[in-house]
């Protein structure tokens, strides 16, 4: 039965890393984070609507690899991100990304800490607020009752703290 494991949590926080190291250990697929690429292709800055059409593409990519999945799927970030990316942003959560999120299925999330060390980048915003962040992704988790482990340590550390609340879903 495949089973769903969503990276999730605020900036620089190494979920791109964590999802495609668990993707290869687990040898199953992942799906990368679309907001960079459709980013990446626009110029600044970005707009609601914008958010809006990166999470539903974002759900569309996930919900595709899902068809071909056969053990796992990995999704770098998925509708979560994108609601309180939204509301973090711009104070306002639209109703497209709020139907994504409450319609979305994981068995698990993966919410990587804060614990790393801020790495710049033109597209991360608020290197200053990453426990607000945080904070606001946990309590997420728990008003929607979804199932999540925080993912702490660095390195191979964090990967296998990662595989230990994975393989407490079989």
């Amino acid at each position: 039965m495949l089973k769903r494991i969503a990276i999730t949590g605020p900036e620089s926080t190494g979920k791109s890393w964590l999802a495609e190291h668990l993707a290869a250990d687990y040898k199953a697929v992942w799906v990368a984070e679309y907001a960079r690429e459709y980013l990446n292709g626009i110029m600044l800055p970005y707009n609601i609507q914008d958010i809006e059409h990166i999470a539903v593409a974002q759900h569309m990519l996930i919900e595709a690899a899902a068809l071909k999945a056969t053990n796992y799927i990995f999704a770098d970030t998925e509708a979560l991100v994108c609601d309180i990316w939204a509301k973090f942003v711009f104070g306002t959560e639209p109703e497209s990304i709020r139907q994504l999120l409450q319609n979305q299925h994981f068995d698990l999330y993966l919410l990587c800490d804060i614990d790393l060390p801020w790495e710049p980048d033109p597209l991360r915003e608020h290197p200053d607020e990453r426990k607000i962040l945080f904070d606001l992704y946990k309590d997420t988790l728990e008003q929607l009752g979804c199932p999540y482990a925080i993912i702490s340590g660095e390195g191979n550390e964090r990967l296998l703290n990662a595989v230990n609340a994975i393989n407490q879903l079989q």
